[in-house]
């Protein structure tokens, strides 16, 4: 996630300071004083890596290799990267490229985007925030760190964050600067830091948790309604303008249709309460907008009353107007979009045996590339990956190569319909098509909230702040990206889009 001039902060309660004993002090990071010989701080750590990612081009390459990740007192993750400069022509900074979005740093000088995907959860977690500081993880300037790397130069830094649920052996880690890597080994040993380096103790002081919810949403091809999954409630926002004629509030004969598919998810779940919200764009007054969008929650909620076949379960129905869009209404599909009646309930358990099959079919092969053209320049596409995750989601990755001979700008990738929608620009316009079920799935999003408004931001590669330039190629210039979805239960493979290239089918690893 790129470092902008502002981001909102966390609201996360804080998590008290525990007693010592809570803790054993062989568990506890280090807590000794930074050398005063910092200032090349990891230049000596020769650990093995656990895992890779390389960011950049030929001369210029960003290389990020976590080489400890400990759980303390089983429920702190202490991780720690080494960063390498891997081209051959130009120093790197590194303190904006790992810096968090989410929150205001001020300074850019912390590597405070080091976090981790807690799948289960559906989660981002990310360094804590202490009361007297910006994040409990490297900070450029108190450790004494290079701001840049030359040539050949190394760093090791660290960031101490929530451990993600259910202890796990494996995690996989999210940079700003890289594709998740995933599938990192944990330890439960101490963790032993770099050479000159000091790791705080989480429970020696007062800190703020920053745990972002995760959404993977998904819609129907028809377009008669999205789904949202947070991984503990589904959230089915169905159309408006397919439920009901305009200003009114009866629902029309295809409606039953489409609230018959809902209830049979409502039937699946083991809820015992369903919330129905009518929503409304921005279009008309609130006179006429919020007893509207009542009027249909209510029409929703009789409806699915007579269809659910589950007992003990209770409906309740409210309507909010135009005071809760979930797409910005300056465009139409936006206002479609917000036109919606909003059917939420606990997600039902996945059915036994669902799991994506194994494919013969993967990335490399012939038929994972595709050709496009901007700017009069030719570009290539090539999908290196679609992985499965916990918490059924999956991570595509792609490479976007200019294969001409002037700079060109590409910017297709952020010219999704939704992507005003965005806190920031990012690499949002890519689906996957699961075309037995007739779904198509969007790039998830990370929802922060700060006093009481929720920002959305893209689950992929951002192109904005610090990666501004992301979408601006040189001659033979590869950039490499990435997307967060849902992963439909079953599917061995899925149809994928991005920008305006030709549509590929990708099998899921």
């Amino acid at each position: 996630m790129a470092q902008p001039s502002a981001a909102p902060t966390s609201s996360a309660a804080p998590t008290s300071a525990a007693s010592s004993s809570a803790a054993p002090t062989s568990a506890a990071p280090s807590s000794a004083a930074p050398s005063p010989s910092s200032s090349s701080s990891g230049g000596g750590d020769d650990r093995p890596a656990l895992a890779a990612a390389v960011h950049g081009v030929e001369t210029t390459m960003l290389k990020v290799e976590p080489v400890a990740v400990n759980r303390v007192a089983g429920k702190h993750l202490v991780v720690q990267l080494r960063l390498s400069n891997a081209g051959t022509e130009k120093d790197i900074t590194w303190t904006g490229e790992l810096g968090d979005s989410t929150r205001p740093l001020g300074e850019i000088r912390w590597a405070s985007g080091i976090g981790v995907l807690d799948g289960a959860a559906h989660r981002l977690l990310l360094p804590y925030k202490p009361v007297d500081g910006v994040c409990l993880c490297t900070d450029q300037d108190k450790d004494g760190l290079p701001y840049s790397l030359d040539p050949g130069e190394s760093i090791t830094v660290y960031g101490v964050l929530p451990a993600p649920s259910g202890d796990p052996e494996t995690v996989t880690i999210v940079t700003p600067e890289t594709a998740p890597m995933i599938g990192v080994p944990v330890s439960d040993e101490p963790p032993v830091p770099a050479p000159d380096m000091a790791l705080p103790d989480p429970d020696a002081q007062q800190v703020t948790t920053l745990s972002h919810p995760v959404q993977v949403p998904s819609e129907s091809l028809d377009k008669s309604e999205e789904t949202a999954d947070d991984g503990k409630d589904l959230r089915v926002s169905l159309s408006s303008d397919v439920l009901f004629a305009v200003n009114k509030a009866t629902l029309t004969p295809k409606a039953r249709t489409v609230l018959a598919r809902t209830a049979k998810l409502v039937d699946a779940s083991e809820g015992a309460t369903v919330t129905v919200e009518g929503h409304a764009d921005s279009s008309g007054t609130d006179a006429i907008n919020d007893p509207l969008s009542l009027r249909r929650a209510q029409a929703v909620r009789q409806a699915l009353s007579t269809l659910v076949t589950r007992e003990g379960v209770t409906f309740a129905a409210k309507g909010y107007g135009s005071a809760k869009p979930l797409y910005d209404n300056g465009d139409e599909e936006g206002r479609r979009r917000n036109r919606r009646v909003t059917v939420t309930f606990l997600k039902p358990e996945p059915a036994a045996g669902t799991s994506a099959p194994t494919s013969t079919v993967a990335p490399g092969t012939e038929g994972l590339k595709a050709t496009s053209r901007a700017e009069g320049q030719p570009f290539g596409l090539e999908v290196t990956g679609l992985r499965g995750l916990p918490g059924e989601l999956a991570v595509l990755t792609y490479r976007v190569t200019n294969n001409g001979q002037e700079e060109a700008h590409y910017d297709e990738l952020s010219d999704s319909s939704e992507w005003m929608s965005y806190r920031y620009r990012s690499a949002s316009n890519v689906r996957l098509t699961d075309v037995a079920a007739r779904r198509e799935y969007l790039p998830g999003r990370i929802m922060v909230t700060v006093d009481d408004e929720t920002h959305a931001y893209c689950a992929c590669s951002e192109t904005s702040g610090v990666r501004l330039s992301a979408e601006t190629f040189g001659p033979g210039q590869t950039r490499e990206f990435w997307t967060l979805f849902a992963l439909p239960s079953g599917a061995a493979s899925l149809k994928v889009k991005v920008g305006d290239f030709a549509e590929l089918r990708v099998a899921v690893d």
